[in-house]
């Protein structure tokens, strides 16, 4: 959310933001409700002022036996209560459609920002690692998973149907093992390690920006206002909702939790394997830091430089691109996407999102601190996935099996699998 103030004097450019982001808001109608809203509320205020200081006045009068004075003032009050009554209906009518377009007011974004209207638009900025050359025809990580008996999809669609998967054996210790050597990047640079609920309250995802406009994303408990979280950036940003934080340091958070989402919207995308599933894991990092852009900004080139290590650790190419405006979030300022090499799609597939929000999630929160001169300041806040799986498991297994159906597992995994330096098929 923004300052109503800010919205007030970058009408158009919010409104060309919110159009490039595919965000269906008139910025003109809620700048109408808001003089609106302004009117009525002033309004209201004078006629209790002047109501109160009249009762006041009517009390002195009866006293001192001026009775004509008093009653008169009291015909006048009741004419000021039956139009402050007209006044605070008309201004509930006002209040939820001026409520329900703040909400959908969009994050401006950073002058470094790409135009452009899909990730197809996307520029990169780095690439690292060399890609892999075969000499022998590589298999996707579908055929890889089920020939070294680590991957079932056919019975997990069965148990739960489409876009679900099953890790068993070695798959599971691999699942488990990307996210602790993640973790254990991050504890080593200040990072606080969190267990945070799966479940939050709706309050939560619009706190973080994820509703209204990503409810369909979510997966509801029927009849409680409760839903499954996509991902733990919602119940860390929401940890210290509607609270007055220290930061003379940056608060560095982690956590490493299973994510859900619907995935409405992308039927026939990435069906095969394990790119678009329901249920994931994720680690995330969150980040909150004084209200300074300089400063925001070298927390975002710190948690991306933190996921690219997961990333060097794992042996895997990849690349950074500067995500542009069509590509992105109502919530995002600023965003990084990194994208890893998968040989079966001869392409690089995102893995990792780093994104500055700036102040929107702190004002929907109400996250502020003191600043050096003691004023209450809303904080920015940031994210960044350190890895996400069972996505992260593609790239792991195509770019490194080997000619025999084997797969190379990275150095640094090995102390996380009890030491074994490659996966293998079962013996019959």
């Amino acid at each position: 959310m923004l300052d109503i103030r800010y919205i007030r004097d970058n009408g158009e450019l919010l409104q060309r933001t919110a159009d490039k982001k595919g965000i269906d808001v008139s910025i003109r109608e809620l700048l109408e409700l808001d003089v609106r809203r302004r009117r009525l509320r002033q309004e209201a205020d004078e006629l209790r002022r002047e109501r109160n200081r009249l009762s006041e006045e009517i009390g002195r009068w009866l006293r001192s036996g001026e009775h004509n004075r008093g009653e008169e003032a009291k015909r006048t009050v009741n004419g000021m209560n039956e139009r402050l009554d007209v006044c605070e209906k008309e201004l509930e009518e006002v209040e939820a459609p001026y409520e329900r377009l703040m909400q959908l007011v969009p994050n401006p974004v950073s002058e470094q920002t790409p135009d452009g209207r899909s990730d197809e638009d996307n520029v990169e900025i780095k690439r690292v690692g060399e890609l892999p050359a075969f000499d022998f025809e590589p298999k996707d990580h579908v055929q890889l998973g089920e020939e070294l008996g680590i991957l079932d999809i056919p019975r997990a669609v069965k148990l739960a149907g489409t876009r679900n998967y099953a890790l068993k054996g070695v798959g599971f210790h691999l699942h488990r093992a990307v996210q602790q050597l993640a973790l254990d990047v991050l504890d080593k640079r200040g990072y606080v390690p969190m267990d945070v609920p799966m479940l939050a309250r709706g309050e939560a995802f619009k706190h973080t920006g994820f509703f209204p406009l990503g409810r369909d994303q979510t997966f509801a408990i029927e009849g409680e206002d409760r839903y499954l979280i996509g991902t733990s950036e919602v119940s860390l940003v929401s940890y210290y909702a509607n609270e007055i934080i220290d930061l003379t340091e940056p608060v560095r958070l982690a956590a490493a939790s299973s994510c859900f989402r619907s995935e409405i919207g992308s039927a026939g995308r990435d069906v095969r394997g394990l790119y678009r599933v329901h249920q994931f894991a994720k680690v995330e990092q969150v980040v909150f830091c004084a209200n300074d852009p300089e400063l925001s900004e070298r927390m975002l080139q710190e948690m991306t430089a933190n996921a690219e290590e997961v990333l060097r650790l794992l042996e895997l190419p990849y690349r950074v691109v500067s995500v542009c405006i069509g590509d992105m979030s109502q919530k995002t300022h600023k965003q990084y996407d990194i994208e890893t090499w998968m040989p079966s799609r001869q392409a690089y597939g995102e893995t990792h999102s780093s994104s500055n929000l700036h102040d929107f999630q702190a004002r929907r929160a109400n996250i502020r601190y003191r600043d050096n001169n003691g004023k209450l300041q809303y904080c920015h806040t940031l994210n960044n996935t350190a890895v996400a799986t069972p996505r992260i498991l593609i790239p792991l297994l195509e770019n490194h099996q080997r000619e025999d159906g084997s797969v190379y597992v990275p150095k640094a995994l090995r102390p996380y699998m009890g030491g074994l330096e490659e996966i293998r098929a079962p013996r019959s």
